[in-house]
């Protein structure tokens, strides 16, 4: 077979002579994507290749009473069909419990469940031979809340379930739950002066990344398969499909392709193992490229919640009590919500110091689509509940927002309420004072000096709805606190493998790790790393692929923490033997040699005091050093199931937002006019990224605000508006100025004492605009997105 057509992060990918760590070196793939010649993974080709399809199912629950392929399989051009029953080994599989059928087993649990597979020479003709597939469903009744999902009598979704959460829970459709427990929430309610409750809701949010799902799998001669496949976590993939096709891991190789944003959509498994079963069937490669419509359904979403809490304080503003009550919707199978759980609970109290708390947090098993990871991971629920409370103690108190957020921030030291010490900087405070002292932008800049209107300045832009009448401008503030890494006790590594060789007589370093580059930055990050580390101009970055040990995730904000640790770490292995290798040369000329404090910089060995002893491709010769390394942050615990103690998290991460709105009260129209941030990174390895995922991250959170939305029928469970016609995603014309104030206190635990940036600002951007909102309207707005009907009372 002719080899696969690879895209550009299938290629070797030279970074030039830009700078180290601290510097804002250019993306070597970002010139490619913005003139789109960056060929992704729905650009894969083979001149061999089939095209793939999925049925699915249009129903949320139901029994499969028969499936008839018979005229699919006699369409032209078609080369196979699989449904359940031809599947040749596993026949689930789970990120963290294996409960996801590969195809329909019997029962749909969703709508858009896949429930057959087609392989044929167009795509066209596999669509039209799917449609030919006759599946006799008898539906069930559907589980749509927690009032359906635990019922007397409710049906019970999983009830051959063996996870290890299973006897923890209260009933058998609840996913996990997690109680947080700490100090005596009744004495304390007993002294509060001002008590505060409220009732919240945040909708269903989808990751809605531009490139769809796609890939495309080649079988080889060996009976093994070669994936070409976009994802955020090749090693994790790999140990679910191998154990679906019955094939060793050794004999599924996979090679990162070129990702079109992931958010958290592209962890679970969507095409990957049915392209792969389609290829070793037919033995021709096969590619699956999902249009938006699958898209929409071949991928898990950000949970939606219902959340209860009660805040407690003394008349001077201090915080004595919280308790809450927090309920995420999984949907039909488990994906990561365990993890989301365990976020939500310990991350729920917010950045704030409150002794005395009484949290429960639980996910269900419901007919609604399949949710999981999606950025902000549990926190960003928790975060608008709390968010709302801290404003409406604020207001019971007479204090200004941000006053009342100062006088309980956390600090360095503080407890969480899972007993947890903050041992790195939290200055929650400063950013909070930081943010509050940015200029505000001007009053009504849809006025000219002449008293012209631009409507492209008010709330309905460019639609024209309004020339300023009933528009009113609010300003509101919100904080959050993110946890960075995997956690509650999971092996959290990198592995990095390094190569260090002269060139032309030039040095040259090579990285290669299985990171998944999904727009995050960290193929340049990680060069840089290797620049500062080994003193080179040039490194190249191999592509990424399972050829080299797991790198994790590209999620939880860990990638420049963990492995670009590792790759920190190979980096000082390799340098090590270079000084060795140095010594044994060039020890007998200079005394200088012998001394333990010698350096890499420039292409040279030099002394601390700045002495060259010899050019590193001398040093090198005709030898190369390489070095393949594993590197772990310092270890976490799993959280106790009944009191939710323990050190569960290896990091804390906190941003700080004021938004500024103007709403249209007559139309219930929302224009965000600003939105800025102000977020402590630790350490700005690249400055520009930086700011570029805090802007990222935040506009993400005005989404969620003011338009973002899966909507699922609350009686058949079906989705509305699986399109971006009809899901809003904040556009150019929708995005606001969104300044940033970078606050850099090192944590002395984490390699160049960095944090994690990319989720942090989601969380707080959208309370944030809410808050605004309610400032504008006097409205207590209570649910996310927010609506015209909202803000009108229509």
């Amino acid at each position: 077979m002719s080899d696969v057509t690879r895209t550009p992060t299938g290629l070797t990918q030279h970074s030039g002579t830009q700078g180290g760590i601290g510097a804002s070196t250019l993306r070597p793939d970002g010139t490619l994507k913005v003139t789109g010649e960056f060929a992704y993974a729905s650009d894969l080709w083979h001149e061999d290749m089939l095209w793939g399809f999925t049925l699915r199912s249009p129903h949320a629950h139901a029994r499969i009473r028969s499936v008839d392929v018979s005229a699919a399989l006699a369409t032209g051009g078609v080369h196979a069909v699989m449904t359940h029953d031809d599947l040749p080994a596993a026949t689930r599989y789970g990120l963290e419990i294996q409960d996801t059928p590969v195809l329909a087993d019997g029962v749909v649990r969703h709508h858009g469940e896949p429930v057959a597979l087609v392989a044929a020479d167009h795509p066209e003709t596999a669509r039209r031979a799917a449609a030919k597939i006759v599946v006799d469903y008898e539906q069930l009744p559907v589980v749509t809340d927690e009032r359906t999902a635990t019922a007397d009598g409710a049906p019970v979704l999983h009830p051959d379930r063996t996870d290890p959460h299973a006897a923890h829970v209260p009933h058998p459709n609840v996913v996990h739950r997690q109680p947080v427990v700490r100090g005596d929430v009744a004495a304390a309610r007993a002294r509060a002066d001002v008590i505060v409750t409220g009732e919240y809701e945040v909708g269903m949010q989808d990751q809605a990344f531009l490139g769809p799902e796609s890939g495309l799998a080649v079988p080889a001669e060996d009976g093994g398969v070669d994936l070409y496949i976009a994802t955020q976590w090749l090693h994790a993939d790999l140990r679910q499909i191998a154990p679906v096709l019955g094939l060793p891991e050794d004999k599924v190789r996979m090679t990162l392709s070129g990702v079109g944003g992931a958010f958290g959509g592209r962890e679970d498994l969507s095409m990957q193992a049915h392209a792969c079963l389609l290829a070793l069937r037919t033995r021709r490669p096969v590619k699956i490229v999902y249009n938006r419509f699958e898209s929409f359904f071949g991928h898990v979403h950000r949970h939606p919640a219902k959340l209860r809490y009660e805040h407690g304080a003394t008349r001077d503003g201090k915080l004595l009590f919280m308790a809450c009550r927090i309920v995420l919707d999984g949907g039909a199978y488990a994906s990561s919500s365990p993890a989301v759980v365990g976020n939500a609970a310990s991350l729920s109290a917010g950045p704030y110091v409150v002794d005395n708390v009484d949290v429960e947090a639980l996910a269900l098993y419901t007919n609604n689509p399949p949710c999981g990871a999606m950025r902000g991971f549990g926190a960003v629920q928790a975060c608008f509940a709390y968010e709302a409370q801290m404003d409406k103690l604020a207001a019971a108190l007479g204090l200004h927002p941000v006053e009342f957020r100062r006088r309980n921030a956390m600090a360095q030291g503080s407890v969480m309420p899972t007993g947890q010490v903050v041992d790195s900087p939290a200055p929650v405070a400063e950013l909070l004072r930081r943010v509050q002292a940015l200029p505000l932008p001007p009053q009504r800049q849809w006025e000219s000096a002449g008293g012209a209107t631009d409507v492209r300045a008010l709330p309905g832009g460019l639609s024209n709805t309004t020339h300023g009448e009933g528009v009113v401008r609010g300003v509101g503030y919100a904080v959050g606190i993110k946890n960075v890494g995997f956690s509650e006790g999971f092996d959290d590594y990198s592995t990095a493998r390094i190569r260090l060789e002269a060139v032309a007589g030039e040095p040259v370093a090579t990285v290669h790790t299985a990171m998944a580059e999904v727009g995050q930055g960290g193929v340049t990050v990680h060069a840089q790393i290797a620049r500062t580390e080994l003193g080179v101009a040039r490194v190249t970055i191999a592509p990424a692929d399972t050829r080299v040990g797991s790198a994790g995730s590209t999620s939880a904000s860990r990638q420049t923490y963990v492995t670009g640790g590792a790759v920190k770490h190979a980096c000082e292995a390799v340098r090590e033997r270079v000084l060795e290798l140095g010594r044994a040369r060039f020890g007998t000329y200079h005394p200088a040699w012998a001394s333990a404090e010698l350096l890499l910089e420039d292409g040279k060995v030099v002394t601390d005091g700045g002495e060259v002893l010899a050019a590193l491709a001398d040093v090198l010769g005709e030898e190369s050093i390489e070095v393949e390394r594993e590197w772990r942050h310092r270890p976490t615990e799993p959280f106790d199931l009944r009191t939710g103690q323990g050190s569960g998290h290896v990091q804390y991460s906190f941003a700080a937002h004021r938004a500024v709105v103007e709403v249209d009260t007559e139309l219930g129209l929302v224009k965000v006019v600003e939105l800025a941030c102000a977020q402590d990174v630790g350490k700005a390895l690249n400055p520009l990224s930086v700011t570029g995922q805090i802007q990222g991250g935040t506009l993400q959170g005005l989404g969620l605000a003011v338009m973002e939305e899966i909507v699922v029928d609350p009686v058949t469970a079906r989705v509305r508006n699986p399109s971006f016609t009809d899901y809003l995603i904040p556009t150019i014309l929708d995005t606001p100025t969104l300044p940033v104030d970078v606050l850099e206190l090192a944590d002395g635990h984490a390699p160049y004492g960095l944090r994690g940036v990319g989720e942090a600002p989601t969380l707080s951007s959208t309370p944030a605009v809410v808050a605004a909102v309610r400032q504008a309207t006097g409205l207590a707005l209570q649910r996310v997105p927010l609506r015209p009907e909202h803000l009108t009372g229509t």
